[in-house]
């Protein structure tokens, strides 16, 4: 179970890109100014690159903050995550069975700790980021956690 990417998420990737092409076109204005312009010009893009940084280094703090938060989940037992019967109320394990059966298919911890995530309101995508299970697993136990049944649950 990894929780690090090479590649940066979408929204991650729409800052860093923004930041990337306003430094371009600091560079660009940079070199059309006049001769006796360019220290006033030069001082405001030293002060835009310096706050491109600083949004540079929010995105990764934001990313290692993420990565290292615990995961609202029971602590490991002897025989690893142990949930209640009522907590597991309403796991669709017949939509989960062929999962389990495929190749290189999630473990049945796996899915219980996604079950209760997905119980709890988190969204599909970072469930399976988080946990390494696959994208349509996650959607499959998000979809059945919205079901109008298990309202009474929450």
């Amino acid at each position: 179970m990894t929780t690090s990417r090479l590649y940066p998420r979408p929204g991650e990737a729409a800052v860093l890109l923004t930041v990337l092409g306003l430094l371009v076109l600091e560079e660009i204005a940079l070199g059309m100014a006049e001769e006796e312009d360019r220290p006033v010009i030069g001082g405001i893009l030293i002060g835009a690159s310096g706050t491109g940084l600083l949004v540079v280094g929010a995105v990764l703090l934001s990313r290692w903050l993420d990565a290292r938060r615990p995961l609202p989940l029971p602590p490991v037992g002897p025989n690893g995550r142990e949930y209640s019967a009522r907590a597991l109320e309403g796991f669709p394990m017949e939509a989960v069975r062929p999962l389990l059966l495929a190749e290189n298919a999630p473990q049945l911890g796996q899915l219980y700790s996604a079950w209760m995530l997905a119980r709890s309101g988190r969204p599909a995508p970072w469930i399976a980021r988080r946990l390494g299970i696959p994208l349509d697993a996650a959607h499959l136990l998000v979809e059945a956690a919205r079901s109008p049944g298990l309202d009474r649950y929450r």
